[in-house]
Parts: C-alpha cells; sequence; structure tokens
C-alpha cells in the first residue's frame, strides 16, 4: 500500500499532510508513505527527517502521483506550475484523501467520480466521539481561532491586560466573540490567557455553559432559539426576522468593545452578516474586526476576504487560511487526522469501504463512478441510489491488479 503526500500548490498552503513522526507510525501499520521532495519544508520538516521516518522522497510530482494507491493533501486539487490539474494526476480507480469543498464544489465531485476516484473529505467527517482523532475540521479551527486573537492583539493600539503601573492603571481590552464553536471557544480561552475581558454569543444557548466554563462572560439576547443547531453540533441557517432583531440588540454590544471576532459559519452555505456597516461606525476609534467567516463572504458587511482594510477608523481583517500561517503544529495535528483515518480506511493491505460504517459512509463523497453521499446528491439534485445488495465486496485492493475491474463499476 502506497500513501503519497505531494507538495502542496494552493498559494499561502504551508502546512503538509503527514509529518514524519506518522509515516513512521503508518510503516509500522504496513502502509509505506511516499513524499514529494520539499513538500515538509514550509512546515519545518526536511526531506532527511523522512527518509529517517521510512517514508520513500521522490522528486517528480507526475511519478508521485501515477504509482499512489492513496493520496493525502491538506487543500483541494489544485493546477501545478505546467497547467496540469491533480485531478488529472490522480490515477483512475485511485484515493484521494483531503479537503474538498464538498457542499458547493460539485464540478469538482463529478470530475472525481468521471475519473473513478474514490474521493474522501475531511470536512464531512463525523462529528461523533468514535471519529474525534479524524475531525480535521476541528483541529483546524483550534488554530485559527488561537491565531485571530493574536492578530487582534498585533493590530489593536491597546494591551489586552489590565496593568497597575507607576505612570497609571491600564484597563484591559474587552474581546466580543461571536460563535462558540471550537474556533470561538479557543479564541476566547486566548483572548482570557491574555488577560482580555472577554465576551461570547452563539445562537444555540446550549453553548452558555462552555462560555463561561472559560472565563467568559455569555451575552444574552432575548431570541427564539429552538432549532438554531443541527445534528451533527452545527448552526443552522435563520430567518430573515430572527437575523433583523439580532443585529439591532448586537448593535449596542459591538460599540462596547475593542476587539470583535466572528466565527459564524453554515456548512456549505454564505455566512450570516452579523455585523453591517452601520455596526461598524459605533465601534471605538482604533478597534479591530478579524472575521473568520470571511472565505463564505464574512460575518462583518465591510470584510473583505484575505484583506485588511481600515473603515471608520476601524481595522477589518477577513483572513481565509489562519491554519496555515502557523504550519509547524498545524500539521502535527491535521497529520494525526490523516493518520488515524488512514489507519480506519486500510486493513491488511487493502482499502476496506465499508459504506455502513458511519465514519466512512461520513467521509466518502465519490466511488465506483458515482457521487455517493446522500447529503451531496441532494445538493447536486441526484437521484437517491440504490443500496448494494449485501453480497457486493466492498473491500477493494488498492493495487494495480484492481485496474482490471474498473468497467464494472457503476
Amino acid at each position: 500500500m502506497k500513501v503519497a503526500v505531494p507538495k502542496e500548490l494552493q498559494e499561502g498552503e504551508n502546512r503538509v499532510a503527514l509529518i514524519p513522526d506518522a509515516c513512521a507510525k503508518l510503516k509500522k501499520a504496513g502502509i509505506d508513505v511516499v513524499i514529494q521532495e520539499g513538500a515538509g519544508l514550509a512546515s519545518s520538516h526536511t526531506d532527511h527527517e523522512y527518509t529517517e521516518a521510512g517514508a520513500t522522497v521522490e522528486s517528480d510530482a507526475s511519478t508521485l502521483w501515477a504509482n499512489a494507491d492513496i493520496v493525502v493533501k491538506v487543500a483541494p486539487p489544485n493546477v501545478d506550475s505546467a497547467g496540469q490539474n491533480e485531478i488529472e494526476m490522480v490515477k483512475s480507480g485511485g484515493v484521494l484523501i483531503t479537503f474538498l469543498d464538498p457542499l458547493t464544489e460539485f464540478d469538482r465531485l463529478r470530475k472525481l467520480a468521471a475519473k473513478q476516484v474514490t474521493a474522501v473529505s475531511m470536512e464531512m467527517i463525523p462529528r461523533i466521539t468514535r471519529a474525534q482523532s479524524m475531525d480535521a475540521l476541528s483541529s483546524m479551527a483550534n488554530i485559527a481561532g488561537y491565531k485571530a486573537v493574536l492578530l487582534a492583539a498585533t493590530h489593536l493600539p491597546k494591551i489586552f491586560p489590565m496593568m497597575m503601573t507607576a505612570a497609571g492603571t491600564i484597563s484591559p481590552a474587552k474581546v466580543f466573540v461571536i460563535g462558540a464553536g471550537v474556533a470561538g471557544l479557543q479564541a476566547i480561552a486566548t483572548a482570557k490567557r491574555l488577560g482580555a475581558v472577554v465576551s461570547g454569543y452563539d445562537v444555540r444557548p446550549a453553548v452558555r455553559e462552555q462560555v463561561e466554563s472559560l472565563g467568559g462572560k455569555f451575552v444574552e439576547m432575548e431570541l427564539a432559539t429552538g432549532g438554531a443547531e443541527d445534528k451533527g453540533g452545527y448552526a443552522k441557517e435563520m430567518g430573515d426576522e430572527f437575523i433583523r432583531k439580532q443585529r439591532e440588540m448586537m448593535t449596542k454590544v459591538v460599540a462596547e468593545h475593542d476587539v470583535v471576532i466572528t466565527t459564524a459559519a453554515i456548512p456549505g452555505k454564505k455566512s450570516p452578516v452579523l455585523i453591517t456597516a452601520d455596526m461598524v461606525k459605533v465601534m471605538p476609534e482604533g478597534s479591530v474586526i478579524i472575521d473568520l467567516a470571511a472565505e463564505r463572504g464574512g460575518n462583518c458587511e465591510l470584510t473583505q476576504c484575505d484583506k485588511t482594510i481600515v473603515e471608520h477608523g476601524v481595522t477589518i481583517m477577513g483572513p481565509s487560511n489562519l491554519p496555515g500561517t502557523v504550519p509547524f503544529h498545524s500539521s502535527q495535528m491535521y497529520s494525526k487526522n490523516i493518520q488515524t483515518l488512514l489507519l480506519h480506511l486500510v486493513k491488511d493491505g487493502s482499502l476496506n469501504l465499508d459504506m455502513d460504517d458511519e465514519i466512512t459512509a461520513g467521509c466518502v463523497v465519490t466511488t465506483r463512478g458515482e457521487v455517493v453521499h446522500p447529503r451531496i446528491r441532494e445538493l447536486m439534485q441526484l437521484p437517491e441510489l440504490k443500496k448494494p445488495e449485501p453480497a457486493a465486496a466492498e473491500s477493494q485492493p488498492v493495487s494495480e491488479s484492481s485496474k482490471s475491474s474498473e468497467g464494472d463499476k457503476s
């Protein structure tokens, strides 16, 4: 079983899918790792470290992709300097494990299915106890929440903690975090550690205890929040009237804070606009907004993705890939997610697609020439797939010999 780790092509992507320590552990399980030359350098891992861990270093990207049974990446398939798309580089019948943005990038899924690729989406790992060590979204959200606070502290013309000095007492900065998911809770904890007075808000009232356990004050808003959370633990999209009332109440809260960090995202949907341009006007001069939902349009009306702007005296930042700015530890965490998932999917040298398993069924989005994930098929307006007969073999060796049966896949 050969697992390949190519160099990331996306601009600003400094993470690597597997670190040397993971390669050594996978080798003990009978999985050989081949890494593209220099793939780990941006995350501070040399080729020598990989060879010491038992991995093979390959200089040619085309050879790497062509000989791989499974390719593991961080960013979705991209186009290299020669104009070749990574979707074309993955071999027919092979396996691709990476972030795929599958709830919106349907054309990508169609192309992967057409190539008979088994595509595994890291975004779709179910949020269940058994899959926690594979949950890359949570891993990366932890990093993003931490780094967002550091960005805010750097750009705010104040310091975070209260200080009593001979020159007088310095009041602590006030930080407001909107959205108490993984990123939001980490932002609350980090801001609190830096000495700020921290408040948090979420449409899901159940997270109040979590906010308060980290030393934050939960902001109360008299809104009907029933049904604000889906079964996966994510916030659900709320109606226009709810959003309007929420903005009215939030204007007063925002005006009292030096830093606002927004993390409200809905999987597969545009980010809800929670901070309008008028709300920005009432914020204190020199205050900072860090919008972690920028990639999906942003929670602030004025946010520009991957840009820093100043409007009405307020600095607004919309970073789309904060984990990529902390590549050493981001790679360490993501690598653990990938390693655990590989050990779950590969049994005795073969890819074991047990679609009755909740984890496998949750993250496999294409296989055998079809988009197979029920939720994604519904979004793509595809008919429901018939469940295969029990006698159909789901365990498929990933080898050259498996290519002979590709014509039978449907």
